[in-house]
């Protein structure tokens, strides 16, 4: 494990359909990294059955999506339903992206714990996660 503000704690970053820009993810999931978190990064083009599969054999704390394609009303809950499904509530769904500020409401309501939009700081995502996400034992 490493140390830092996030050491314990393991996280899924996950770039969800068609959409084929994942800097930003990584720019995320390194952040994270540099602050003692486990990152495990999914790559492009993942189902959301993949990425929740993932998550639980990974044994995951928060799954992170970033999503720029505009698909974020579908993919989102999907991956809620999906953990529902497999029992596995307890793991922290947050987000980033292109998501318009109207659809955030909706979104967090259904269960997503944060939204993150553009211009974000990665303290302010590391602080976040620090706060929001346990680290597992």
């Amino acid at each position: 494990m490493g140390d830092g503000p996030l050491a314990g704690i393991r996280v899924v970053i996950a770039k969800a359909g068609l959409d084929g820009h994942d800097r930003g993810a990584k720019i995320v999931a390194r952040a994270l990294r540099d602050a003692g978190a486990e990152v495990i990064y999914t790559g492009l083009h993942q189902t959301p059955e993949q990425i929740v599969q993932a998550a639980i054999q990974e044994d995951a704390a928060a799954i992170g999506l970033s999503i720029l394609s505009g698909a974020h009303m579908t993919l989102f809950p999907r991956v809620l339903e999906l953990l529902r499904e497999q029992q596995a509530e307890d793991i922290v769904v947050f987000g980033g992206g292109i998501i318009p500020d109207a659809d955030i409401p909706e979104l967090e309501r259904l269960g997503v714990a944060k939204i993150f939009t553009p211009g974000a700081s990665m303290e302010e995502i590391v602080d976040w996660v620090r706060s929001a996400v346990p680290a597992s034992v």
